[in-house]
């Protein structure tokens, strides 16, 4: 049990490291000082956060990864966010992770992250996985427990848990704050809604199907 708790730290800080190296290419600016721990409450707006003074060891502290999220839900999966906004001492340092988890035939759906390239550690499980180039060209792969993928940045990806088992995994993103734009609820769930003449004529399908997917992406 130690031995694997070793293993999943080790690949967790590979990760981290993988990420920082990589931060060339990643959106976020550069850090100008030793720490600017996030001030989410402020009212000033900013690319990112604003540095707040009063800062804690907790700034820097999270213990929500330490568990399996709950997958009783419509998708069978649970992503639980480690970045900026979780742990304020992100800010500036162009790393977040988060945790995935899946129940037996859970999906994380299409989705992409417009900030970061993400890379994932699978912890338990196995997983079918793929991303799509704008070629159109479909990269995917099964993976399992102890293995790594790379999800290219903005590229649009999925996981889907076709065993009989719970599965899960550690992401992490060079990015404090990757974002996520899953495709369905952005098309179907926005706010103002996508007008019904552009999604009948982009996916070839009549108003009343439109209007019946709307349905259930509508906001809560």
């Amino acid at each position: 049990m130690a031995g694997g708790r070793v293993a999943v730290a080790v690949a967790v800080m590979m990760m981290v490291v993988i990420t920082t190296l990589s931060g060339v290419s990643a959106g976020d600016p550069d850090m100008l000082q030793d720490l600017c721990v996030a001030d989410l409450a402020s009212a000033v707006k900013v690319n990112g956060f604003p540095c707040k003074s009063n800062v804690t060891a907790d700034d820097f502290f999270f213990a929500g990864l330490a568990n399996p999220g709950a997958t009783n839900n419509t998708l069978g999966s649970l992503v639980t966010g480690a970045n900026v906004q979780r742990i304020p001492g992100l800010n500036t340092l162009g790393v977040s992770l988060s945790r995935i988890d899946y129940a037996p035939g859970g999906l994380n759906p299409p989705h992409t992250h417009p900030r970061a390239t993400e890379v994932v550690f699978v912890l338990e499980g196995v997983l079918d996985v793929g991303f799509i180039t704008t070629a159109n060209v479909l990269i995917s792969k099964t993976i399992k427990q102890g293995e790594v993928f790379v999800f290219p940045r903005g590229l649009v990806h999925f996981q889907k848990n076709n065993g009989r088992s719970p599965a899960a995994v550690i992401a992490a993103f060079n990015s404090q704050l990757p974002g996520t734009q899953s495709l369905a609820v952005t098309l179907f769930g926005a706010t103002p809604p996508v007008p019904d003449n552009v999604l009948t004529k982009a996916f070839q399908i009549g108003t009343k199907e439109v209007e019946k997917i709307k349905s259930k992406f509508a906001p809560k």
